[in-house]
């Protein structure tokens, strides 16, 4: 109880920290990026730096995503995440921790397994529980940050499953 109270107490921080520091652009001067940072920023919220391309994780998202390290604590690191123009992850389950998703800019969905596709905007939270094989990412044709957050250490791991239905994310617009 005393970790994910400690979670939601950061995840509210850092969110705090993001809506005072404003917008922030790309850290690099990849055309794409620059184009995703300009897209957010006209989307509303707070545009994070987008970091480098995932590529260690690629194969279990669709489309492009990046990655921007916000901790340098190796047993809760800090992610901003973006995902391009709908992209999003796998099914997936986090074992042994529970999962806390920020919302920063753009639009995005997270769902549960055999529950409907939630929304994320700009300020929202999201607290997967440890064990919950879920989704989350984009909406279609958009391009959204989360900031994530998980613990890290002995025994907690991601079981990577299926793709998302295409015609199922498709129908969220």
């Amino acid at each position: 109880m005393k970790k994910n109270k400690m979670l939601r107490i950061l995840a509210g921080a850092l969110l705090t920290v993001g809506l005072v520091s404003g917008t922030a652009m790309a850290s690099s001067d990849d055309k794409e990026t620059k184009s995703i940072s300009q897209e957010l920023s006209a989307m509303g919220g707070v545009v994070q730096p987008i970091g480098v391309p995932n590529d260690g994780y690629a194969r279990f998202f669709t489309g492009d995503s990046y990655l921007s390290n916000l901790s340098s604590d190796k047993n809760l690191p800090v992610f901003n995440v973006t995902f391009a123009h709908g992209a999003h992850t796998f099914w997936h389950i986090h074992h042994g921790s529970c999962q806390i998703l920020v919302a920063q800019s753009g639009h995005g969905y997270y769902q549960i397994w055999g529950e409907k596709p939630q929304k994320l905007m700009p300020g929202t939270t999201a607290t997967i529980p440890a064990g919950v094989k879920h989704w989350h990412g984009a909406a279609p044709g958009v391009s959204f940050q989360h900031i994530a957050l998980m613990q890290q250490g002995e025994g907690i791991t991601t079981e990577w499953l299926e793709p998302v239905d295409a015609n199922e994310f498709a129908a969220l617009k």
